[in-house]
């Protein structure tokens, strides 16, 4: 569980970093954009399911202008994972989640393999995003575990 908790307050560190690095670039970059409200939509669905509610009601792909928005999402989202996670016992982790993907199809998923996929589906996209800043000339957010394990 530890292992868990330190790496979600590395998601919500990197989330904010690289939210930073796009209000710094000033990019108007449609696809960016759409991308890393992405990441937040995502974290935000699963939660949800996490919880055991519905995510049908979430778009994950939609068009964005409004960081601000995203970073709301992204406080919120941050907030409310920390919430649950201070409130799951260590064998909870391996409890099997019911849920429905976007499209309805059913799922099973242990808890655990859940907030591993929010894990690495956000280091992904965030990779993404920071390439992305490079081709235009923009400075990319260092967001590697070892940067914020040394602060």
């Amino acid at each position: 569980m530890k292992t868990i908790k330190c790496m979600m307050d590395h998601l919500y560190w990197a989330d904010g970093r690289i939210l930073d690095a796009l209000e710094e670039s000033k990019t108007k970059n449609k696809d960016l954009l759409k991308l890393v409200r992405h990441v937040s939509v995502a974290e935000r669905v699963w939660l949800d399911r996490l919880q055991g509610k519905g995510s049908a009601q979430y778009s994950l792909w939609e068009e964005t202008e409004d960081l601000l928005a995203i970073r709301t999402m992204f406080q919120e989202n941050a907030e409310q994972y920390r919430v649950y996670i201070e409130g799951l016992k260590e064998f909870e982790l391996d409890e099997m989640i019911d849920y429905e993907n976007q499209s309805g199809v059913p799922f099973r998923t242990s808890a655990r393999d859940i907030l591993l996929q929010v894990l690495l589906h956000g280091q992904y996209h965030r990779g993404q995003i920071n390439r992305t800043l490079r081709i235009e000339s923009a400075e990319p957010a260092q967001v590697d575990y070892i940067t914020f394990t040394r602060l």
